[in-house]
């Protein structure tokens, strides 16, 4: 086993080093042909908010209280925010999305983030199921403890507001927010659940080969989710090594959704809205065997947080301005972006930038 470690470690640095080079080039590419910033700068969502924000707080699994450990963001300013909760993809961690979740709890959000995977001394990938499960626990834990949580770290006069509570998930962890929504959990679901964003979402490498409980049907228009949702996807995820494959994805999460919008950041792969620095080998690995931009990955944040921003503000401060904006006119996001929707939405059914 030990040798199996040294050689991963050894592959992991290799392709560090390349990802490293070719993100430097990347860098320079996209500062030459940022054709974007002249027309984005009326929308606040992309951008930075005014709120400061703690770094990652570790909260350690002790005992069944809480029932696993999780990392929560929150801003410092006194204030009742809305929380996002967020379930990672498959073998990352938590800690792998902070810089997104700085970018979301800058906007006046608390974000909550647990830990369902551990690499370390042994790697140990729950169940799918499983890991629904222990996301539903932790969830539940939430309401008499969080408040705690912060009071512990000096922000006593922060409140979580469990009245706008959005549950979200990026890859595997998107198919377990959707699990979550749609009362899938063995662990029945206390919390409820006020809002739905899924994050590249997978379901399994193919139709014919996914992980369960199966969450999607083939049908059109065939989830009942009575909550607002929003599908948001990347344009690589199919490239090269397939780790968001046709058919198990984005696109066909929305199309079972009945109400629902669906953003494609098109020039970015499945694991670029990640830390430009990893620490964790496996991170590292799963990261690096998915198709890659030209793109810095602070880019791909910027979107992503933005559209995460823009619709929560929607649902939770009845702020659609500029989610609104941004589904009339994709070109006003940082980088190149496709919109459709469905439902009662007030556009018509699709927007597509040029």
């Amino acid at each position: 086993m030990a040798n199996l470690w040294v050689a991963l470690l050894l592959i992991v640095g290799v392709f560090t080093i390349v990802h490293s080079q070719a993100h430097q080039y990347s860098q320079t590419f996209l500062e030459e042909n940022n054709y974007h910033d002249s027309i984005s700068e009326d929308l606040t969502v992309f951008n930075k908010g005014k709120n400061q924000v703690t770094n990652l707080i570790k909260v350690p699994k002790k005992g069944s209280s809480p029932p696993e450990s999780f990392v929560v963001v929150s801003p410092k300013e006194d204030g009742v925010y809305p929380i996002l909760f967020f379930i990672h993809g498959t073998m990352l961690t938590n800690e792998a999305y902070s810089e997104l979740f700085k970018f979301i709890a800058s906007h006046g959000f608390i974000v909550v983030a647990p830990k369902l995977f551990r690499a370390f001394p042994l790697p140990s990938l729950p169940s799918h199921q499983d890991e629904i499960n222990r996301a539903a626990a932790v969830a539940n834990w939430l309401p008499s403890n969080l408040q705690k949580i912060l009071q512990n770290n000096k922000l006593a006069n922060v409140q979580p507001n469990f009245n706008s509570f959005a549950i979200s998930g990026h890859s595997r962890g998107g198919k377990s927010a959707f699990a979550l929504a749609l009362g899938m959990s063995e662990t029945k679901l206390t919390v409820k659940i006020s809002a739905l964003i899924g994050i590249d979402p997978v379901a399994g490498a193919s139709p014919d080969d996914r992980t369960k409980p199966y969450v999607l049907t083939y049908h059109d228009n065939s989830f009942k989710l009575p909550v607002p949702v929003t599908v948001i996807g990347t344009g690589l995820g199919n490239s090269t090594i397939p780790c968001a494959p046709n058919n198990v994805s984005h696109q066909q999460f929305y199309n079972e959704c009945k109400k629902s919008s669906h953003f494609v950041i098109n020039k970015y792969g499945h694991m670029e809205m990640l830390d430009d620095f990893l620490l964790d080998p496996l991170a590292i690995t799963m990261s690096v065997m998915c198709k890659q931009s030209f793109g810095p990955k602070a880019t791909m944040r910027r979107t992503l947080g933005g559209v995460m921003v823009a619709f929560m503000n929607t649902y939770f401060r009845g702020d659609g301005g500029q989610y609104h904006a941004i589904m009339a006119n994709p070109s006003l996001a940082p980088t190149k972006l496709f919109v459709e929707e469905k439902g009662n939405f007030g556009f018509a059914p699709n927007h597509a930038q040029a």
